[in-house]
């Protein structure tokens, strides 16, 4: 699975995407993310991406060109190729369409926006589906593209080591327990409820299952 960023500021997604699961995952060669910046196809000396939008407002617009050229370089001799733009306004992203990118796609686009948004001509000619991935706003793209890789690469085959651990495909509870059994915090004892200690598996299944069910209210 590839994945093609494209965005003023890589190295704010670098570092997240280096460490943990999503590190050993792209050292294996199992997910690969690859960084287009938009300042680096320009035609004009100040790499300027951005001016003003038409009929005011306030804020800067990004301009369509150097993103459409960066996507072009992004999706080249590509066939099978989904391009995400990210938006307050778009199509709300869920497991379900994590699935639906991880099973149906090799490549992905996601259009990191800046500054009051993006020329909406992008949209347009790139055919890209907006995506937001929560209703709020936030001052850039790169979270959400953070989100919307690490997502859909635990469900490329390997890079969790089975599909089991995909929380959502399991029977997982809202609350999880380790040791020590007893924890005391000010004097006060805590513990971990009797039936996850004892070994009766269809009891502990059953707790599970009710438990998930709660925090899903």
């Amino acid at each position: 699975m590839t994945f093609h960023v494209i965005t003023l500021f890589p190295e704010s997604i670098r570092g997240y995407l280096n460490e943990s699961i999503l590190g050993r995952a792209g050292e294996a060669g199992l997910v690969d993310v690859r960084f287009y910046n938009p300042r680096d196809f320009t035609k004009n000396k100040h790499r300027k991406v951005d001016d003003r939008p038409y009929g005011g407002g306030p804020g800067m617009v990004m301009q369509a060109e150097p993103i459409i050229a960066a996507v072009g370089k992004a999706r080249a001799r590509k066939r099978n190729v989904k391009i995400v733009l990210f938006s307050p306004s778009g199509k709300q992203f869920t497991n379900a369409y994590a699935d639906k990118l991880a099973k149906e796609y090799r490549d992905i686009v996601l259009i990191s926006g800046r500054y009051e948004g993006i020329d909406a001509r992008v949209k347009k000619i790139l055919r890209a589906e907006e995506v937001s991935i929560g209703p709020y706003v936030l001052t850039g793209g790169e979270a959400p593209a953070m989100v919307v890789v690490d997502a859909v690469s635990r469900r490329v085959p390997g890079v969790l080591g089975k599909s089991e651990s995909i929380e959502e495909y399991r029977v997982s509870a809202s609350e999880t327990y380790t040791r020590p059994d007893i924890f005391v915090h000010k004097g006060k004892k805590y513990r971990v409820p009797r039936v996850l200690l004892s070994g009766d598996h269809v009891k502990i299944e059953g707790w599970k299952k009710k438990r998930k069910g709660q925090g899903r209210r």
